[in-house]
């Protein structure tokens, strides 16, 4: 569909109501009236941004929240040129999450429309693919200044760290706690920092985790 400047503004904000209206009262119990009626829209408004309904709307929610994730992460997620700021990432991804607790408007936006169906399966797929990158990206950086073990596969290196990421949220989700999201985090930009390059200063300590981002770091 080819949209107006001013049609992409009115389907942006029925998204957005949508997704607000999801993270307040949960998934099972949002309604397309609810939506109708916090984002002042008529159904046949609606519909014609949205002919496929609830299932299209909550997947163009699932595709804006998997954005968000990654837009709530910059400028940081995008610069990861030194340790001071991969533990500035790390706090930010915290943040975010303390913030956000158990309720993912990500989550519950995919589970309306199915795991299994294929727009849900791209919008999960495409976000890990593009934050696995990001990552890569940061290692790569490390690998060229010498901080980190060139023989790394940054790739790899970063689908492990993004995989221990994920279940942190998981967990998250299940009991409220961030300390395995912490743990996943901390644990995995050690082991990176362990494998930096021969020859360079010996990796400091955070708050008892070894190898984990020296406060004296410079950026």
């Amino acid at each position: 569909m080819t949209l107006t400047r001013r049609g992409a503004a009115t389907r942006h904000r029925i998204i957005e109501g949508a997704a607000a209206e999801i993270r307040r009262h949960g998934v099972l119990s949002v309604t397309l009236d609810d939506v109708l009626a916090s984002t002042a829209t008529s159904k046949s408004q609606l519909f014609h941004y949205f002919p496929g309904g609830k299932e299209e709307l909550f997947l163009a929610v699932a595709r804006h929240e998997a954005a968000k994730v990654l837009s709530d992460q910059q400028p940081e997620l995008g610069a990861l040129t030194s340790w001071t700021a991969w533990r500035h990432w790390r706090d930010k991804v915290v943040a975010r999450y303390r913030e956000q607790g158990q309720n993912c408007p990500l989550s519950v936006a995919v589970s309306q429309v199915g795991h299994a169906t294929p727009g849900a399966q791209a919008v999960a797929t495409g976000l890990l693919e593009r934050w696995q990158a990001e990552i890569a990206a940061g290692i790569r950086h490390m690998q060229g200044v010498g901080e980190m073990d060139r023989g790394l596969d940054a790739d790899r290196a970063a689908a492990a760290l993004l995989a221990g990421v994920q279940g942190g949220v998981l967990i998250l989700l299940s009991t409220g706690s961030l300390r395995h999201l912490e743990a996943a985090l901390d644990q995995g930009i050690s082991h990176l920092r362990g494998r930096a390059s021969r020859g360079e200063g010996g990796p400091g300590g955070v708050e008892g985790v070894p190898g984990l981002l020296d406060p004296g770091d410079q950026a």
